[in-house]
């Protein structure tokens, strides 16, 4: 009895010996990280899923999940409520809640740039529609409900005098995969999307009779820019979609994945460590999160305040914020 208790504590050591060399945690002493992310069949589940593994890969004593919802503007609520730890925020609906616009300012933070999120619509090739006026009056997909993607349309039309719900027939979503059936069989005239790689678009570019995309012209982004200067110019570059011969450019924000102010700073600073490591892998991943690197959350981010000092102290440590 005595040898066969020496022997399994032994292969239990063994074991735990091994777990250790290998740089890898048992799931059971890992913290848990809850994400939120969006509804099916957007960019953000999908991005949600790579950020996840990469960190998952590349930090062991942290285990990020995914949760769907209803997108950014149901993850700024749930993360103040702490039912969140982190999410994925789009940028103006991230700017509209932390500079308290139409509801109290948000005590949320920063602790990493996702990607840029240049906004555009995407018709059928054989959509008469050349220019954004063209779709005025017609039935439009702005996206899902709770995307941040349906308040940037919003700036983006008011720099041109236009009101989505009044100038347009406004269809909003209740899941953002539904968008491209809705051009494709005619329901809608154009959908409305966003960023490199935004599924909606990959979808409609890949259908069999092909896509065209829409975005403003060099004098509608100077008339934009000049109402909602937090808006920036961005660009697609060629060959992003299926025959999008020439780059696509337009304004737009970065997306940030926040945190709720009482995530401790150890795991911000992990998870910030975690991206930078593996800067690569989510890459590989995903190709818009290729813009998910340690040095564009410094740059990207609209004022130092807003880093989680966890992701901040990180950034100082490698020489990439002072």
């Amino acid at each position: 009895m005595a040898g066969r208790g020496l022997a399994a504590l032994a292969a239990l050591l063994g074991g735990l010996g091994l777990s250790a060399m290998s740089g890898t945690a048992p799931a059971q002493d890992r913290t848990t990280v809850v994400l939120g992310t969006a509804t099916p069949g957007g960019g953000f589940p999908v991005y949600g899923a790579a950020y996840a593994e990469t960190v998952n890969e590349f930090e062991p004593t942290l285990q990020v999940t995914t949760r769907n919802t209803r997108g950014s503007t149901e993850n700024i609520p749930l993360l103040e409520a702490g039912q969140l730890d982190i999410a994925l925020v789009q940028g103006e609906a991230g700017h509209e809640a932390l500079a308290g616009i139409g509801r109290p300012p948000a005590k949320l933070l920063v602790v990493a740039a996702m990607y840029s999120s240049p906004g555009m619509f995407v018709v059928r090739a054989d959509s008469p529609a050349k220019s954004i006026r063209d779709l005025v009056g017609k039935p439009v997909a702005f996206g899902a409900r709770g995307s941040g993607l349906v308040i940037l349309s919003r700036y983006v039309l008011d720099g041109l005098g236009l009101d989505q719900n009044r100038d347009f027939q406004a269809i909003y979503l209740d899941k953002a995969g539904d968008g491209p059936a809705m051009v494709q069989d005619g329901r809608a005239a154009a959908l409305w999307g966003g960023g490199i790689g935004w599924p909606g678009f990959a979808t409609m570019a890949k259908s069999p009779g092909g896509a065209r995309f829409i975005a403003p012209d060099a004098e509608e982004i100077r008339r934009i820019l000049a109402r909602h200067d937090f808006l920036k110019p961005l660009s697609v570059p060629a060959g992003v979609y299926p025959g999008q011969g020439a780059p696509i450019h337009s304004v737009g924000s970065w997306s940030f994945v926040m945190a709720r102010p009482t995530l401790p700073d150890e795991v911000a600073y992990k998870l910030m460590r975690a991206v930078h490591k593996g800067e690569a892998a989510i890459a590989r991943r995903l190709p818009q999160a290729s813009e998910t690197t340690a040095a564009n959350t410094a740059n990207a981010v609209p004022r130092i305040g807003l880093l989680h000092p966890g992701a901040a102290k990180y950034l100082r440590e490698a020489g990439l914020l002072r």
